[in-house]
């Protein structure tokens, strides 16, 4: 394998326009380590592990040195966060040093989260800290490893140095990789200001990189604008079927290529609650769990607004009116797949009864799918696993009588439905308790083996992994007590 020496750094993004970016510079931290990092991530690169413990790749993973080829800049944009508009924001403390193409012709940029301050810190200092970043680090690598479209997680590096949010913690920078970061919010700047030409540049730009199949039509905008609507529809029907409420949809956390982006307070259902707000700061509920989809929908009505000045306020109005129809197709698949149902006809109703059994009874939303794969259809049938998980058994009985009525029809054989089940339901997730007990070993002790074992675990979620049955329980009661917020 090549050391970090034998990459070759690029950056695409800066070449376009100084009205896109600001030149930066990273705030060196004393005394970088490395926390954990990702083996999958690393291979994006053509890296391995002997490559990341380098001393000096570490050094340049803190902000602390630049390697041949990089440009380091810090992106602008705008953005409606909370529904309302925001006309500057950017890269308030991340810093995109550059991109490395693989061996498989991929480009994938290079960003440091937690880099110190640029121009669009708005007064804050730049910076992240280790709770934040181990949280963002193991999240992304899990929906990456449960088939959901992410940004990766090369890995975290930290340093001692002291960072003030409500308490004293300490510093840390996420590495993060994608063939792109650019987000819904960096055409609304330029829509807000005026400016036309930046928003065709930044729209060819992203078309000919990132939709090529595109870029030879006479008008590519409006095609744009619906693949982009499109892949928006198919991350949300992932984010639905998975139980992962992302708590901050601004349009400035939207990517441009239907990416999960920016992991601040996210969280996957516990107990199934379709009203579930994993943000304590989101006291209104904008983005509740089941708000999601719509909120996709609104926001990419403010895309289709500022590359209107590209088309006609009806074209783009037609590019994104399949949003619904292809939202509500990806997720009554993913979930007849993960009941072991073929999608269409009646079968959308048993999935909508049986997610309203959950809510009605407080049932762990995973745990009852993941038990569901070894659901019995024979007519004696007990399934008393699966039945214990409600209060209400007689509810779920009636419930389970139409299942197993409907799998018989079918014709479908248990082992065979069960074994694509366990294909699609993960047994493993990040909890926020588990992420919570790995943070405080890592703050409280500097001891980062449960950061690293969680990594490994998550690397698997459909897998059965005996060693980690405890893993994959219900929550304990002092989890119900974790908060989390937009702040790092």
């Amino acid at each position: 394998m090549p050391s970090h020496r034998d990459l070759t750094f690029d950056n695409g993004f800066a070449t376009l326009p100084d009205a896109f970016y600001s030149r930066v510079q990273a705030t060196p931290v004393p005394d970088p380590y490395l926390v954990c990092h990702s083996p999958d991530a690393l291979d994006l690169l053509g890296l391995d592990a002997d490559a990341i413990r380098h001393p000096e790749l570490i050094e340049t993973l803190a902000g602390n040195r630049v390697l041949p080829g990089m440009e380091p800049v810090a992106a602008l944009y705008a953005g409606h966060q909370f529904g309302h508009y925001v006309p500057q924001l950017g890269d308030g403390r991340a810093i995109l040093l550059g991109e490395v193409r693989n061996a498989a012709g991929e480009g994938w940029e290079v960003q440091l989260k937690g880099a110190g301050r640029t121009p669009y810190s708005r007064g804050g200092d730049g910076r992240a800290v280790l709770r934040s970043s181990i949280r963002e680090f193991l999240c992304s690598e899990a929906m990456h490893a449960l088939g959901i479209p992410t940004t990766r997680a090369l890995c975290i590096v930290g340093s001692d140095r002291p960072v003030y949010r409500e308490d004293e913690e300490t510093a840390a920078l996420v590495t993060r990789l994608a063939p792109s970061f650019v987000r819904f919010g960096s055409f609304e700047v330029f829509y807000y200001r005026n400016q036309v030409e930046p928003i065709k540049h930044l729209a060819d730009y992203v078309i000919v990189r990132y939709y090529p199949e595109l870029a030879g039509l006479s008008d590519p905008y409006p095609e744009f604008l619906h693949h982009v609507a499109l892949r928006t529809a198919n991350l949300m029907a992932h984010w639905q079927a998975v139980g992962f409420s992302h708590g901050v949809m601004n349009t400035d956390n939207m990517s441009i290529l239907g990416l999960t982006l920016d992991y601040g307070p996210f969280g996957f259902l516990d107990a199934f609650d379709p009203g579930y707000v994993c943000n304590h700061s989101d006291t209104g509920g904008r983005y509740a769990f089941d708000q999601q989809p719509d909120v996709a929908a609104w926001n990419i009505t403010k895309l289709a607004q500022a590359l209107v000045p590209l088309m006609s306020v009806e074209t783009a109005s037609q590019a994104i009116n399949e949003y619904p129809q292809a939202f509500g197709k990806a997720y009554l698949e993913r979930m007849a797949a993960k009941f072991g149902l073929p999608p269409g006809g009646d079968t959308s109703g048993l999935v909508m009864d049986a997610l309203q059994l959950l809510a009605q009874n407080r049932v762990d939303y995973t745990i009852f799918l993941r038990r569901l794969c070894d659901f019995d259809s024979t007519i004696d049938a007990s399934n008393t696993p699966l039945r214990d998980l409600f209060l209400d058994r007689a509810a779920f009985d009636a419930w389970a009588a139409r299942y197993a009525a409907a799998l018989r029809q079918l014709g479908f054989n248990d082992t065979t439905r069960g074994q694509a089940m366990r294909a699609v339901n993960p047994k493993y997730i990040l909890r926020n308790h588990l992420a919570e007990i790995a943070i405080r070993r890592a703050a409280d002790e500097r001891d980062y083996g449960e950061v690293n074992r969680l990594h490994t675990l998550l690397t698997r979620p459909f897998d059965t992994q005996p060693e980690y049955e405890a893993y994959a329980a219900e929550p304990p009661d002092w989890a119900r007590k974790i908060e989390v917020s937009c702040s790092s």
